[in-house]
């Protein structure tokens, strides 16, 4: 059965830095194009970065661009999403989702699993 496990969410203040893990079981990430998304109270989830299966190519939406990182750990089938500089406007659920294709893609939709979601709070 395919899963995605989240953590790392919590509160941290103005500045300070998160490292979200998504871990899955039953396939295969490496395999997959894998997709970090958000979602604030009240507003449309959206995306936030992506990662490509052939060459690792990344894409993050100018809101994240040079603050957040995401990366992918073969060995233990897990993708992370590294965010520093964190802004109160980065509160939101957070989520990680898998595409059965080789790119990635900042469109809800194109996405097949997801994990539960894990909340993020930047709050002082």
């Amino acid at each position: 059965q395919e899963q995605l496990v989240l953590s790392g969410g919590g509160l941290v203040q103005p500045g300070g830095s998160l490292r979200l893990s998504c871990a899955a079981s039953g396939f295969t990430l490496a395999e997959h194009a894998i997709g970090w998304f958000r979602q604030a109270p009240g507003k449309e989830r959206e995306g936030v970065s992506c990662i490509a299966t052939t060459d690792n190519s990344t894409h993050y939406a100018d809101a994240v661009k040079g603050r957040f990182t995401i990366s992918r750990d073969v060995a233990k089938n897990t993708v992370y999403l590294q965010m520093n500089s964190l802004k109160p406007e980065d509160t939101a659920v957070y989520y990680c989702a898998v595409r059965a294709a080789l790119w990635g893609s900042d469109a809800a939709k194109d996405y097949d699993y997801w994990g539960q979601g894990t909340q993020v709070t930047v709050s002082s």
